[in-house]
């Protein structure tokens, strides 16, 4: 996958390196803004199941 990635890049290894670099920080940037924060109230983390007895 990542090697199919690396050849559809246009440029030579510097070009490829910035443009991936980038891609990486938008889709960290989607999950942290959009899809963490959808999925956060579906998780069952805060579900505590231990009393304070």
């Amino acid at each position: 996958m990542y090697g199919w990635i690396w050849r559809h890049l246009p440029g030579n290894a510097l070009v490829r390196a910035l443009i991936s670099v980038a891609l990486v920080l938008g889709i960290v940037y989607v999950l942290f803004q959009y899809v963490f924060p959808w999925a956060e109230p579906l998780l069952p983390f805060n579900d505590v199941t231990v009393d304070g007895q």
